[in-house]
C-alpha cells in the first residue's frame, strides 16, 4: 500500500507543493527517505521512530521507503517530520489515507511525539488555501496560519491528540487568528530639520533592508 500526504517545499517567499509518498513492502527492514532531502529532511526518520516509539508504536519489520514528489526538487528543513509521520502511519492502517488528503502538513517532531513550530507555517497557509484544502501545523503556530486565510486549520499539540481528531474521538479547538499588535513608538524623523538628502538615504535603506554607512560630520 502506498500512502500519500502533502505538504510543501519553501523557496524564498514562495511554497511549493510536495507530496510525501510512504510505501511499506515486504523485505529486510529498513526505512528510506528518498526524493532529493537535505540532512534535517534525513534526520527525519529517527525522530519519527522515536516520536512512534513514545506513543508505544513500533515500525513494522519491513522495508519502509518515503518519497518526496517532484524527486528532482531540494527539500530542505524540519517541517517534513510531521508529513512522513502521517504518510507512515497511514500505510501502516493506523489512520485513514483519504482523509489526509484533503490537508496539507508541516510541523517537526520532538521525541516525545509533540509536534513543535517550524518555520514557514504562513507560506504553507496561504499555499492551503489556493489549494482549497485545510491545514495540519502545531498548536503554537495555529494562530499564524488561521491569520493567513479561511481554510480548516487543525493546530495539534502532539502526535497522539492529532490522531484522536483525525478518527473523531477529540476534538481540537479551531485557532483564532492571531491578533496584530502595533509597534511600540519609537524616534520619528519628521523631528529631524533639514539633511533632506541623508534622511532621504535613511528611507530608502529602511525600505529595502539595505546596510548604511554615514561618513562626515553630521
Amino acid at each position: 500500500m502506498v500512502a500519500l500526504v502533502r505538504t510543501v517545499a519553501y523557496l524564498g517567499l514562495e511554497a511549493r507543493a510536495v507530496e510525501v509518498q510512504c510505501q511499506v513492502a515486504p523485505g529486510l527492514p529498513r526505512f528510506m527517505v528518498v526524493g532529493l532531502p537535505d540532512k534535517a529532511v534525513g534526520e527525519s526518520r529517527e525522530r519519527v521512530q522515536a516520536a512512534l516509539s513514545a506513543m508505544g508504536l513500533a515500525l513494522p519489520p519491513k522495508r519502509i521507503t518515503v518519497n518526496l514528489s517532484p524527486a528532482d526538487l531540494p527539500k530542505e528543513g524540519s517541517h517534513y517530520d510531521l508529513p512522513i509521520a502521517l504518510a507512515l502511519l497511514a500505510a501502516m492502517g493506523v489512520t485513514d489515507a483519504e482523509q489526509l488528503i484533503e490537508y496539507v502538513a508541516v510541523g517537526e517532531l520532538a521525541l516525545d511525539a509533540r509536534i513543535v513550530p517550524s518555520p514557514g507555517v504562513l507560506l504553507a497557509a496561504i499555499h492551503a488555501s489556493e489549494q482549497d484544502c485545510g491545514l495540519i501545523c502545531p498548536h503554537a503556530q495555529g494562530s499564524e496560519a488561521k491569520w493567513a486565510s479561511e481554510v480548516p486549520v487543525v493546530a495539534a499539540p502532539d502526535l497522539a491528540s492529532l490522531l484522536n481528531h483525525l478518527k473523531g474521538t477529540q476534538r481540537l479547538p479551531e485557532p483564532q487568528p492571531g491578533a496584530i499588535e502595533a509597534a511600540p513608538p519609537g524616534p520619528d524623523l519628521r523631528r529631524v530639520k533639514g539633511q533632506e538628502t541623508a534622511k532621504r538615504a535613511l528611507e530608502i535603506a529602511a525600505a529595502g533592508g539595505h546596510n548604511l554607512f554615514l561618513v562626515a560630520s553630521p
